[in-house]
């Protein structure tokens, strides 16, 4: 199934990215990181990342353009409703100290990915930082083409040097089942001006 209208997929319940817990990559980054400031979740879905990092004392909002994702992550956590906000990425303002991003890059049409890019620079303050778990290699059924969209390391390289310098990139130790050794955990700092 090729996924055109995210909010109908909600509706539907076919949203197999939603593990029902935050990203197993994020988790063990937060491990031996902090972040600090105000915090982008873009593609919140349902809110676990933004639950998580709440919950680490972090000031973290998420955004989804899908009307009943944001209904369902005010639902599921009713204690941070104020913090879910239903928007376009490309048409939001605001200005962030990290934006964090599972899932994001990856339901976006490659050729959108310089868009991506430019919004993600345009919401964070000088020297803010971009982390991002990217699939390098997601799983398709024959004759599948996405989303997900895979990126390899030498296209998300080029996609964000012009603009982010990298600060720390890896393949994760830990992963949801069966997306063990298909992502990569990279760590950009937005370049001065």
């Amino acid at each position: 199934m090729t996924i055109t209208d995210w909010n109908q997929a909600y509706q539907e319940n076919f949203t197999p990215w939603d593990k029902g817990l935050p990203a197993p990559p994020l988790v063990e980054w937060l491990e031996c990181h902090s972040l600090s400031g105000r915090v982008l979740v873009p593609g919140c879905g349902v809110g676990h990342d933004v639950a998580f990092l709440v919950s680490r004392g972090v000031d973290a909002y998420g955004l989804d353009i899908a009307p009943t994702a944001v209904a369902r992550a005010k639902e599921r956590y009713p204690q941070l409703a104020e913090r879910f906000v239903c928007a376009d990425l490309f048409e939001f303002r605001g200005q962030y100290d990290a934006i964090v991003e599972h899932t994001c890059l990856c339901a976006l049409p490659p050729e959108w990915r310089i868009n991506y890019r430019d919004a993600v620079a345009s919401l964070l303050k000088a020297g803010g930082l971009l982390v991002g778990v990217f699939f390098i290699n997601p799983e398709m059924d024959t004759g599948e083409s996405g989303p997900p969209f895979g990126i390899s390391m030498d296209e998300l390289t080029a996609l964000f040097t012009p603009r982010f310098r990298v600060v720390e990139s890896q393949v994760p130790a830990t992963a949801y089942p069966g997306r063990e050794g298909r992502e990569r955990l990279c760590v950009l700092q937005l370049s001065a001006a």
